[in-house]
């Protein structure tokens, strides 16, 4: 087998020494944390519009589909999002019970922030299904704070708690628009936090 080229396995770079009582924590604490992405994506756009959908909605019935779908994408990927969180990195997204894992496996194999591009999905989407422009504006006047909080805080943490392993994994996987295919890591190196 040839020698890896500074990269690093999944296996490698999530641990799997975790017992079950520490997996069981991140799993409630992850629950717990659920409440952030549900205000963001869900309680923000209803006080902004009731969601009452505008009459006619622009873009007619193929908006509210784009829609609908962008809405159920959102939610499946918060939701998986949440369960790597848990299992891979034994811990939560939150940054006052972070995981002691890098978590890089599943949706994180194709970009570093699905959670945040999947809130922003859900609240595109319910723009487009109720056919309410200010949620695109809420959407980029929303999204100001969270690119300063990933690029000045989530991004500097990272890379003290997990090193090397961090830095492959930022070269190889974009912030925020998805790789076509899923990044592997390649060296055997474990990264423990």
């Amino acid at each position: 087998m040839s020698a890896p080229r500074g990269g690093f396995t999944l296996a490698a770079m999530t641990g799997s020494s975790a017992s079950a009582r520490e997996r069981k924590r991140a799993a409630i604490g992850t629950a717990a944390f659920a409440v952030a992405p549900a205000t963001a994506a869900g309680v923000v756009p209803w006080l902004l519009t009731r969601w009452e959908v505008a009459a006619p909605v622009p873009g007619g019935v193929p908006a509210q589909i784009t829609g609908a779908l962008l809405i159920g994408a959102g939610a499946a990927v918060i939701a998986n999002s949440f369960v790597h969180f848990a299992v891979e990195g034994i811990g939560t997204p939150a940054p006052f019970a972070p995981p002691k894992q890098l978590v890089v496996g599943g949706l994180y194999r194709y970009v570093r922030n699905p959670m945040y591009v999947s809130i922003a999905a859900a609240v595109a989407g319910q723009g487009l299904l109720l056919g309410q422009p200010k949620l695109f504006a809420a959407l980029g006047v929303g999204a100001v704070p969270v690119v300063a909080f990933v690029r000045l805080y989530e991004e500097p943490a990272l890379t003290r708690k997990f090193g090397a392993a961090y830095e492959e994994y930022r070269r190889n996987v974009p912030r925020w628009l998805p790789r076509r295919t899923p990044w592997r890591p390649e060296s055997p190196e474990p990264s423990r936090a």
